[in-house]
């Protein structure tokens, strides 16, 4: 079973999946901070592929997109970085399914094919990239990411259309990344707030389960958040603690211990 479905089968309700940039805050500080992520509780890993231009993210991501790439990060680099990491895993250990978001413009630089071929190779388990068009993902690219057993994530909105959202059902196949509020990364609009979205979401009775993300910062965030859902997703706040921390597996502690506490 694909480690994805077999977490959601298994796990129902309060999934923690944590985002960080690939490349930040060091070049090589991926490796560690995957470690010290499945160590202390996410129960899925997403991973920033950086970008120059990223519309979705808000100031923090972005400032540590510009950080990475700053640092040398490529999505080459992450890949030998995520090969290298596997190797270091001991065998029948578990570690958290692992999920590329990112943008089209570098990974058709890569080849899409190309990418696929190798996020499959590196052990990644799905990916997310929010400026793919529906129309085009269905058309040109799903029996490729299909092919490569890679799971692919659409987000939708609040003000997304019960007919759209049906259809995103009907093409993801990780799960569905609900969007808590049009705005970008880290916004500080109160979860709480979109308590009837989420309910709404719910009662649709979605083949996919449902993971929030935007704005989840803390345990009172992660837990509205999970009311209705099955899960969220914490990035920004993450990326912060990051970015002063003197020992990344202790930050990470902390961070998560406050979250699942």
């Amino acid at each position: 079973m694909h480690k994805i479905d077999k977490l959601f089968l298994e796990k129902k309700h309060n999934v923690l999946n944590v985002y960080f940039t690939a490349g930040y805050p060091k070049l090589d500080s991926t490796p560690e901070i995957l470690n010290a992520l499945n160590k202390y509780g996410a129960d899925l890993i997403e991973i920033g592929m950086p970008y120059s231009d990223p519309l979705a993210d808000g100031p923090v991501i972005q400032q540590s997109s510009t950080v990475a790439i700053e640092n040398g990060m490529t999505i080459h680099k992450l890949f030998e970085q995520l090969n290298a990491y596997n190797k270091t895993i001991p065998d029948g250990a578990y570690t958290a399914p692992i999920i590329l978001m990112g943008y089209m413009n570098p990974v058709l630089q890569y080849g899409i094919e190309k990418f696929c071929a190798a996020a499959q190779a590196a052990g990644v388990d799905g990916v997310i990239l929010p400026d793919l068009p529906m129309y085009e993902y269905e058309t040109m690219y799903q029996e490729l990411f299909e092919s490569h057993d890679l799971k692919f994530i659409f987000l939708v909105t609040p003000e997304t259309s019960n007919e759209r959202i049906r259809k995103i059902d009907s093409l993801s196949t990780g799960f569905i990344y609900a969007v808590s509020s049009s705005s970008t990364t880290g916004n500080n609009k109160a979860i709480e707030d979109q308590e009837s979205y989420f309910k709404h979401l719910r009662e649709m009775t979605l083949s996919n389960p449902v993971m929030v993300g935007f704005g989840i910062k803390d345990k009172a965030t992660f837990t509205a958040a999970c009311k209705h859902t099955n899960g969220a997703i914490i990035g920004s706040a993450y990326i912060q603690a990051l970015k002063d921390a003197e020992g990344i597996n202790l930050v990470t502690k902390e961070f998560l211990n406050k979250i699942l506490a």
